[in-house]
């Protein structure tokens, strides 16, 4: 029975009550010293993470989302955004997470202070620099979670010490250095992803000792040597990426021994070696990548037994001998990749009998086996294929059959090429059912008949290579229901009639139009709706009449051959506009008239062939005229001049009267003495100002910096072989740029040797001294000294000392001259690449320098590439400096300063005296971006009444962007036009990211100095597309 409390009282005497309240008192007294000691600390210890959180947010000064808003006092830090704290250690900080929230900054070495930190999450962002070594001191970390960001450095050693850790992934960034060995201590760990970052060396044996690993990525790095045999101690492994590095030797066999790994991807090495029967060692296998490497022998008959198989990835190798029989035993089979190899038994009897068994495949979606040597008819069963197929490729291969009808029945098919084989018979017009057909390659076979008109039906058409057949017929006017056809392909048949006008109309006719050799006649149709199109061919037919005015609207024609016809009349002046014109063949044709002089002016032109036509009068001897093995005038009797190696006859000149020459006797005396004292004139004035300005400058000190060296007039002449002809590189506005050595320190240098006698080029001179004497960034070219003396006869000396670049300048590249590095050519991702270092480089000029600098004369010519084409931004000669309060309150300020900058090139509103801007610099900018990505200077002259490079880039977004941009862009990456599916999704994922740079371009351009972007703004904007743009190819190319 339970007694009543004041019962339990009552049995206590009074000595033991004593006893128990002092007790009681002194337990109190003592829990309050430790609750109160507890408390201190545990305050001091929430302040201490809410300290480093704060840290951290400080050195992450972009943040467009505004996911740090919430970091301030109003809040505790454990409900600010990204952060989770400990239930049990209340308010101790255990989860960091911000992932894709575009924050820009470093991570802070604070980070370290938060020792109960679990885990830190940062994926999709852009901090840039090193990891912190400080995060070897988070002893309770789990996940290291850093992809796609941009840090550099090595990876921190003591991240060994988080021994608890379970995941690291660090993909995508910038790393450099070798892999840790010390990894191998971190017994827990089951992902380690350091893919797609710059680490080399070899892959460390001792990841062996990861026994719990299942995931080890560690794709498109600099990694060499072998594979390591202990990597198969890791049993649990279910994930190897190490495709995308120069690993060589072969796979270690206990690798296929693995029944836990169910994706294997190592290609694009340099492995070599068979690949043994691993069907029933990997059961659970899904995705077996091994394209780009030297691997041969038969393909494993064990591969039905992976039943799990979703993608066979084995093109570019060397595999021979026959496809398995019994494919079909794989369900899930969704790619078969097995593309330039030697697969086929070259007897023509069976080698495609395999399709029989892929109809039971029915997620099937890719065939690919171009470019083998499968011999032997198509089957019939290959109409029965899944109707989820959507590319089915054999180009380049030895079949000899008709197509079957039954063709028409893979409803949902994107993609067919039998180009390069012997297949015979028809076209069957059950192909015109194929709605979703957008690539039809039919080219170099025997195929005969006509064109099937039901071709009209494929809407989404966007290629029709029907080349080097032996077709017959007219051209189908029905194609021209084709409206997104890009690329058209009939050359080499027997075609005749006229071309249709419904074809020439096709405005979506961007990549070319190629109808030579043929027997097609009539006149050439109205052309002027190719508005887009860069290659046209038309040769070697029977097509008469005038060449239509109307190819002047054809403003992106790169090629026009017309060559082979009957042809006359005069070249028309239209022509002028085709500015980007490369080849152009009009010969054996009927023209007459003279050359249009126009055509000197072309600078892209690097083939002119105007022979057996019936042209008349003078050969200009400029530009492409000027190289006799890139121009043909040969078989034109009434030609004459012309530079030497052409061999015509010189052009008789003109008579002249009598009258004449006797006027001239006494004209031309007069016009030579008033020459001459004009020139006495100018000389005094000349003199007289040239004192003054020596008077100005003289006693102005150029450096007082101790840093930079010090060269006298002796030691630059010495350097520049006396200032040769043979080491001049440049001449510009202010002075002329040499070549030199420095002999005392063995350093080639760039020397601007500015012109004295120039106005306005000593404060050229001082105004750059100014402006470099304190700049220190990537992407500005370096100064290394300046000079200012006098030379040998007294005159005033002056001269900058610049790091020689020996890529020359970006002008250069993007307009080589016809007798220069005609081979030269920006790749897209060098081209981006360059977008960012010029905008990184404005970025600091406006934003992170004091004073800020405005250059004010941003165009190719300024921007110069170094050994790697990282871009430097030079010639400061009419920048100008401001403070901040000064710039500020001057911003919109009229100004009586002369326009400065390049035409083409200045903001519009430098024109009505507005103050130099920063936003001047954004419009010079975007008009360079513009250029960079069109090829397109802004001053040619086809941007006249209205039309400027801004506007031309403008009409053109977002659905015709590909027609303006410069064809080398396109052409960059392929060799073929689309070969897989994953060229296809390269292709539109480089429209998607042409169309954001053009985009940003007329941003950055706009008329309206408010509306443009800032260049903070610019950089991260180009970051995102670059990384935007090489993730979608990285998960194309894996997949």
């Amino acid at each position: 029975m339970e007694l009543p409390s004041h019962a339990i009282c009552t049995q206590f005497s009074s000595k033991q009550l004593i006893w128990l309240f002092c007790f009681i008192c002194k337990f109190s007294l003592s829990s309050f010293k430790s609750g109160s000691a507890a408390l201190v600390t545990t305050s001091f210890r929430n302040e201490s993470d809410r300290i480093a959180l704060l840290a951290i947010k400080s050195q992450i000064p972009n943040d467009p989302l505004g996911a740090l808003t919430s970091w301030n006092d109003s809040l505790h830090h454990c409900d600010w955004q990204g952060i989770t704290c400990s239930r049990r250690h209340r308010q101790r900080v255990t989860v960091l997470d911000l992932q894709s929230q575009k924050l820009g900054g470093t991570l802070s070495p604070y980070i370290g202070n938060l020792s109960f930190l679990r885990k830190i999450i940062l994926i999709e962002n852009n901090f840039h620099g090193e990891i912190p070594q400080e995060i070897g001191r988070l002893l309770r970390l789990r996940h290291l979670i850093l992809p796609n960001n941009s840090f550099e450095g090595e990876i921190p050693s003591n991240i060994t010490y988080c021994s608890d850790l379970r995941k690291i992934n660090l993909v995508d960034n910038k790393l450099s250095g070798s892999i840790i060995a010390g990894f191998s201590s971190l017994s827990k760990l089951i992902i380690l992803g350091l893919g797609s970052n710059n680490i080399t060396g070899k892959i460390p044996p001792s990841l062996g000792n990861l026994t719990s690993l299942t995931t080890l990525d560690l794709m498109d790095c600099r990694l060499e040597g072998n594979i390591p045999d202990k990597l198969c101690n890791i049993w649990s492994l279910g994930f190897f990426l190490v495709s995308g590095n120069m690993l060589t030797g072969k796979i270690p066999s206990c690798l296929f021994n693995h029944s836990s790994i169910y994706y294997l991807a190592v290609a694009d090495n340099q492995l070599q070696g068979t690949i043994p029967n691993m069907g029933l060692t990997l059961p659970n296998l899904q995705q077996f990548l091994l394209g780009g490497n030297k691997f041969s022998g038969p393909i494993p008959v064990s591969f039905p037994n992976s039943t799990r198989l979703e993608v066979i990835g084995i093109e570019f190798n060397a595999f021979i001998g026959s496809v398995p029989s019994d494919l079909g035993k794989l369900q899930r089979l969704r790619w078969l990749l097995t593309a330039e190899n030697q697969i086929g038994t070259q007897q023509g009897r069976d080698d495609l009998n395999f399709i029989n068994s892929l109809t039971n495949c029915s997620k099937l979606e890719v065939i690919d086996f171009t470019h083998n040597v499968l011999k032997g008819p198509l089957p019939n069963s290959i109409s029965n294929l899944s109707t989820t197929i959507k590319v089915l490729s054999f180009t380049n291969n030895s079949i000899h059959s008709s197509i079957p009808v039954g063709i028409g029945n893979l409803v949902n098919i994107e993609r067919i090429g039998f180009s390069k084989n012997n297949l015979i018979g028809t076209i069957p017009t059950s192909i015109g059912n194929l709605n979703q057909l957008r690539q039809l390659y039919l080219g170099h076979n025997l195929l005969s008949g006509h064109i099937p008109s039901s071709l009209g039906n494929l809407t989404q058409l966007t290629v029709l290579g029907l080349e080097t057949n032996l077709l017959k017929g007219s051209i189908p006017p029905m194609l021209g229901n084709c409206k997104n056809l890009e690329l058209l392909y009939l050359s080499q048949n027997n075609l005749i009639g006229t071309i249709p006008i419904q074809v020439v109309s096709l405005s979506s006719l961007t990549l070319g139009l190629f109808l030579d050799q043929n027997s097609l006649t009539g006149s050439l149709l109205e052309v002027g709706n190719l508005t887009n199109l860069v290659q046209l061919s038309v040769s070697d037919n029977k097509l008469s009449g005038q060449i239509p005015e109307s190819f002047g609207k054809c403003l992106n024609l790169n090629t026009l051959l017309m060559n082979g016809n009957f042809f006359e009349g005069e070249i028309p002046k239209s022509l002028n506009t085709l500015r980007g014109l490369q080849n152009l063949d009009l010969s054996r044709n009927n023209l007459s008239g003279e050359i249009p002089e126009f055509l000197e002016q072309f600078q892209d032109l690097s083939y002119l062939n105007l022979s057996f036509n019936q042209l008349e009068g003078w050969v200009p001897r400029n530009g492409v005229f000027a190289n006799a093995s890139m121009v043909s005038v040969f078989g034109n009797v009434n030609l004459c001049g012309g530079i030497e190696r052409l061999k015509l006859s010189p052009c008789m000149p003109k008579k002249t009267k009598k009258k004449t020459s006797l006027s001239l006797k006494v004209i031309i005396p007069i016009i030579i003495g008033s020459f001459l004292l004009l020139l006495l004139s100018l000389f005094f004035v000349a003199f007289y100002r040239r004192k003054m300005v020596n008077k100005n400058t003289s006693s102005t000190t150029l450096f007082n910096i101790p840093s930079y060296k010090r060269l006298s007039y002796l030691e630059l002449l010495r350097a520049t072989n006396e200032f040769s002809m043979d080491n001049l590189i440049g001449v510009g506005s202010y002075g002329s740029v040499f070549k030199g050595i420095l002999q005392d320190i063995n350093q080639t240098v760039a020397v601007k040797v500015l012109n004295l006698q120039r106005e306005g080029a000593s404060k050229s001179f001082l105004t750059e001294c100014n402006a470099l004497r304190h700049l220190r960034h990537r992407n500005l070219l370096k100064i290394i000294t300046a000079c200012s003396s006098v030379d040998f006869q007294g005159n005033d000396f002056r001269a900058l000392v610049f790091e020689f670049m020996p890529n020359g300048s970006l002008e250069e590249w993007l307009h080589p001259r016809v007798n220069g590095h005609d081979s030269r050519n920006l790749s897209f991702i060098q081209r981006l690449d360059i977008a960012i270092d010029i905008a990184s480089a404005l970025d600091y000029l406006h934003h992170h320098c004091q004073p800020s600098v405005v250059h004010c004369d941003l165009k190719p010519s300024n921007v110069l590439l170094d050994d790697d084409m990282t871009a430097r931004v030079a010639d400061f000669g009419i920048a100008k400096l401001f403070s901040t309060t000064s710039y500020d309150s001057a911003q919109s300020q009229p100004s009586s300063d002369v326009i400065r900058g390049s035409v083409g090139y200045v903001a519009p509103e430098y024109g009505m005296g507005v103050k130099v801007s920063m936003q001047g610099d954004v419009y010079s900018y975007g008009i360079l971006l513009l250029e960079m990505f069109t090829r397109k200077r802004p001053t040619y002259d086809m941007f006249v009444n209205g039309l400027s490079l801004h506007s031309y880039a403008e009409m053109a977004l977002p659905n015709q962007v590909m027609g303006i941009v410069d064809p080398m862009v396109l052409s960059d990456d392929n060799t073929e036009l689309v070969n897989t599916v994953e060229h296809s999704n390269n292709q539109a994922n480089l429209q998607e990211c042409l169309v954001s740079l053009i985009t940003l371009g007329v941003l950055c351009s706009a008329d309206v100095p408010a509306e443009r972007k800032t260049m903070s703004e610019v950089v991260s904007e180009l970051h995102h597309f670059k990384k935007h743009y090489q993730d979608v190819r990285k998960r194309s190319n894996s997949e």
